[in-house]
């Protein structure tokens, strides 16, 4: 679909106000005048369901905010669910099926409102153990004996979140054997942000090259997710780190803004914003995070949870990574230098050693070196 934003008019504008409206974003429309008009109103409005759901808060309707917003019209039990392979079902639905099935013990998956196979075999097995059809499809009678269960099975965190801190923890501290993926930001046609004669693909670019040279010397099998002159979308960025088996994504962008004041760093992780949040991904956006800043003397623009494309796709922890603003004279100057680029990859390997640490032998932020990596790689090794 095209992407719509305020002065388009049009029946899909029309849609989305009626949209917004059954979800209290937007006063009910009583007359025609004004309905199919993407006005100021309709702008906020957007903007304020993007920040609900953890989604780039621009105020325009492309693809991603327009799945969100038909997604956001079904509840549990409005439609069947199942398994569809051709075209997936997607929607509140499916995240509460999920959610549901997950606090009764059952594992559906990452909740991310994406009915997949792992959903289905969820389900299947919860009507196998209720004594339902074992269709894979939640329909009334399954629904009805999702309500009747009001009292989960067990609590005390999602399984799907525990069994990721379990695989950091037996994977052990060291760092040899570690695949990860590193996605610099763009590329081929698609630069990014412009300014300053710097290019946004340009920097992640050279950024990954950086890391991938660091993660190497320490054993670490590091694949990098496109070439320089690739631009893959995000759901292919996503199968290639799951085709590949990684254990951690790490996904490299710079940012802008209108105001050129706007600075620093920051890292997001998925997480739905309503608690819902993957702790091994989240863990490693605030190693990052401390790491970068105290290293680059960027501003601190913290860690935040998002459900982009990149963070539900990926079946392994993952963090978008945004550093410095190219629109930002500062971080534009430091962004330029390779030197800077050096701690920047620095402050993320030493991130990832730390996730893997788990508080083994740890040092004060910004301490720890990569000598000191590779010191403690080939003590372990011996």
């Amino acid at each position: 679909m095209r992407v719509l934003r305020r002065g388009d008019a049009g029946p899909d504008v029309a849609e989305i106000r009626s949209v917004l409206a059954a979800l209290d974003l937007l006063p009910p429309v009583t007359g025609a005048d004004g309905f199919g008009t993407f006005d100021v109103a309709v702008e906020q409005a957007v903007r304020a369901f993007q920040q609900r759901r953890g989604l780039i808060t621009d105020g325009m309707v492309g693809a991603v905010t327009y799945r969100a917003l038909r997604g956001a019209s079904f509840h549990l039990g409005s439609r069947p669910l199942a398994h569809l392979m051709s075209s997936p079902l997607h929607g509140d639905d499916v995240l509460t099926l999920q959610e549901r099935l997950t606090e009764l013990g059952y594992n559906a998956g990452r909740p991310d409102g994406m009915f997949g196979q792992q959903t289905e075999l969820g389900l299947r097995n919860f009507q196998r153990d209720m004594g339902l059809v074992v269709d894979g499809i939640c329909g009334a009678e399954t629904i009805r004996e999702l309500h009747r269960l009001s009292s989960p099975r067990a609590r005390g965190g999602s399984p799907v979140f525990l069994r990721e801190q379990e695989q950091v923890r037996k994977a052990g501290p060291r760092l040899r054997g570690k695949r990860i993926v590193i996605d610099p930001g763009h590329g081929g046609a698609d630069l990014g942000v412009v300014a300053g004669g710097l290019r946004e693909a340009d920097i992640a670019w050279d950024l990954a090259r950086r890391l991938e040279g660091r993660m190497k010397a320490t054993g670490m099998e590091a694949l990098i997710s496109r070439g320089p002159n690739q631009s893959p979308s995000e759901v292919e960025r996503a199968k290639f780190a799951n085709d590949a088996g990684a254990d951690l994504f790490l996904s490299l962008h710079s940012d802008q803004n209108s105001s050129p004041d706007a600075q620093g760093v920051a890292s997001f992780h998925f997480g739905t914003g309503t608690g819902t949040t993957s702790t091994i991904g989240e863990l490693l956006a605030g190693f990052i995070q401390r790491e970068v800043a105290a290293r680059t003397g960027l501003l601190d623009c913290r860690t935040h949870p998002k459900t982009w494309d990149i963070f539900t796709r990926t079946r392994c922890p993952a963090v978008r990574v945004e550093v410095g603003y190219l629109t930002n004279p500062g971080d534009q100057r430091r962004l330029s230098d390779p030197a800077f680029r050096d701690l920047v990859a620095e402050g993320i390997l030493i991130a990832v050693k730390r996730l893997y640490l788990l508080g083994e032998g740890d040092q004060p932020t910004g301490t720890f070196t990569f000598a000191d990596v590779l010191a403690y790689e080939l003590a372990k090794a011996e």
